[in-house]
């Protein structure tokens, strides 16, 4: 149980009726410490010379409590963990989490010193490593640093050679100087399929994107029209629907799919216009403006009848418009979580004028913009159109958006590939999202995207208009389904090959695989190490396995005042220094590869990790000293 909900006298919320002096904090700190130390030693039997020097009793015998937060999903995690730091002279107790809901309860109310977490660098650049998690107002980040955020900012302005540096030293200040995070691992990304049901060149694992599903296809291609393709996934409570409010894993996936987006990445990371809404992209000189000419073979689906259907409106330059002006304004939505990602968007427009094509160059090149774009189309340039009803690629009319940053940032471009920039309906949104952003209520208003829009039994119709490949129709507790979206890339290679997918929200990794095994799932996306033998056994499985851009590590709570982790600098290293990330991988059958910060599959800055017991206690000392002071 957590020591937080326990009580416990160093964690307890009777620091609410201290003044808020942090010396005040230490001595009643001291004074306890003192009283248990001296109770535990009259109980052994043993009697304190009269000289003693208490803070070397302290450093030696007191054993400071830490509350490890865990969801149940990383308990072996956190028993490694737990091990680690009990061996080290802590006292841990853990905070064990059924799901993410409860997960992020209990770290929004900051019980807790350490939380297990997670991150996938999703778009391949090492900006999105860490500028959501470490920036002072990121929206994931509890770090407020001036430091921490003009090494992110000068990074994200240079280019791959010169940014190497900059992220060493941003490593330095955020492990090293601050411990602000503990790493843990870089992870394999691995699936596994039914080789004998699907087809295996159909089947992609990329480093970073999530599972594209229209191109698989059935080892009967008959089956492709009728047998959905049955997947799962751990979280059954979706963030949103919309895809720029939700970050996480109970939906990353699925709006990956639903919704396209101007870019693509490729399975090792490269941007691709390939099974997107751009024909070719283009980055102007001095790297600031990015134009994209769009497709005209892809309309919004809808659901009507149980069924996708075409709504007859196109996936149009406006929608592009409205969707990334929307993606970067923090206020566009309640609870917004994704606007820091696009904050470099300064302005997203509409190109009317073809001579801006003809004069305006590729970055690094003597080709014009136009000639670029042209690559490939179904016919050359020969006008550019404001709205979508004069659009006609055949006859040469087409429609082309132009991006302007804040400053040079080509990681814009991965930034454009995440499913947070996915195309929405700028007249189904406007339609559905008529409440007022500051007073919006849950129990009242109904967002675009909410999942009681889709959920079986609920009183909402499903409004989801879909620009992906596939369109969620459904949904109860056990499962999501979606249909075919029939108007994306119709009568072309890259139309989906299987009219049908079901989610099922399996919550452990084992009913998983076993599900896997008994033929009841066709693929599982993600598998644990410990699992690779059993499937590698099976005769009709395949293990696909690539490093990946994942990194576990535990975040320090460094916002609640009076919280002795997130006043002691000392503390935090003390515990940092206990972690031994060679113990962990072997735990792991060495499996698990080095990590530093999330950075560590991205970038190669020669940081390491390595445990020692003499800074431990080192930092342990100057920690328990200072509560004299």
């Amino acid at each position: 149980m957590n020591l937080d909900e326990e009580g416990c006298c160093c964690h307890c919320d009777c620091r609410a009726n201290l003044k808020p002096d942090k010396k005040e904090n230490y001595r009643l700190m001291k004074h306890l410490l003192s009283k248990a130390i001296l109770s535990a030693t009259l109980l052994a039997g043993t009697v304190l010379p009269a000289a003693a020097n208490l803070q070397t009793v302290k450093a030696q015998d007191a054993a400071i409590p830490v509350t490890v937060l865990a969801q149940s999903s990383s308990e072996q995690n956190a028993n490694i963990v737990r091990d680690q730091l009990t061996k080290a002279g802590f006292q841990v107790e853990v905070s064990l989490q059924p799901d993410y809901a409860s997960f992020t309860a209990q770290k929004e109310a900051g019980n807790y010193d350490l939380a297990i977490s997670s991150w996938t660098t999703v778009t391949g650049n090492p900006d999105y490593a860490v500028r959501s998690l470490f920036i002072s107002e990121g929206d994931n980040s509890i770090i407020n640093n001036p430091e921490i955020d003009e090494l992110i900012e000068l990074a994200a302005s240079q280019t791959a050679e010169e940014y190497v540096d900059t992220y060493k030293q941003f490593e330095e200040v955020l492990v090293t100087d601050n411990a602000y995070i503990v790493p843990l691992y870089t992870s394999l990304k691995a699936q596994a399929y039914n080789h004998e049901v699907l087809k295996p060149e159909s089947i992609r694992l990329s480093k970073s994107r999530a599972f594209a599903w229209e191109g698989v296809s059935y080892v009967d291609d008959s089956q492709n029209a009728t047998r959905p393709l049955v997947l799962t996934q751990e979280m059954a409570d979706l963030t949103s629907l919309d895809p720029i409010k939700g970050n996480d894993g109970s939906i990353n996936q699925l709006n990956t799919n639903m919704y396209v987006r101007l870019i693509n990445l490729t399975d090792d990371d490269q941007i691709t216009s390939e099974n997107s809404l751009s024909y070719n992209h283009v980055i102007a000189e001095g790297n600031s403006d990015y134009y994209f000419i769009l497709r005209d073979d892809i309309n919004f689906a809808k659901v009507e009848d149980g069924r996708a259907v075409d709504t007859g409106d196109l996936v149009s330059a406006e929608d592009v418009v409205f969707s990334l002006n929307r993606a970067k304004d923090s206020e566009s939505v309640p609870d917004h979580r994704t606007y820091s990602l696009h904050e470099h968007i300064a302005e997203v427009s509409v190109v009317e004028d073809l001579a801006e094509l003809e004069s305006a160059l590729v970055s690094g090149s003597d080709v014009t913009v136009k000639e670029a774009l042209e690559a490939d189309l179904p016919a050359a340039i020969a006008d550019l159109v404001s709205s979508e009803a004069e659009v006609d690629n055949a006859a040469g009319n087409y429609q082309v958006v132009k991006l302007t940053t804040t400053e040079p940032f080509p990681q814009v471009l991965n930034y454009l590939g995440h499913q947070s920039a996915g195309i929405v309906s700028e007249a189904q949104v406007t339609a559905i999202n008529t409440y007022d952003v500051a007073a919006y209520d849950p129990n009242v208003d109904i967002a675009y995207g909410d999942q009681r829009a889709i959920t079986e039994g609920g009183t909402y119709d499903n409004h989801l208009w879909a620009s992906g490949p596939y369109l969620l129709v459904d949904k109860n507790d056990y499962q999501a389904n979606f249909a075919k979206n029939p108007v994306y890339r119709a009568e072309t290679e890259a139309t989906a090959k299987i009219s049908s997918v079901t989610v099922r929200f399996i919550g452990d990794a084992s009913s998983s695989l076993s599900a896997l095994r008994a033929g009841e799932v066709d693929l599982l996306y993600s598998l644990s190490e410990v699992n690779y033998p059993i499937v590698e056994k099976e005769a009709s499985l395949t293990l696909q396995s690539i490093p990946s851009n994942g990194v576990a590590y535990m975040l320090f709570n460094t916002n609640t005042p009076g919280r002795p982790v997130s006043d002691s600098v000392d503390l935090r290293k003390a515990i940092l220094y206990a972690i031994n990330q060679e113990e962990i991988n072997a735990a792991y059958q060495g499996l698990k590869l080095p990590a530093f910060t999330t950075l560590s599959p991205l970038v190669d800055t020669g940081n390491s990790l390595v445990a020692d017991p003499a800074k431990v206690e080192e930092f342990k000392t100057n920690y328990l000293n200072s509560l004299g002071e």
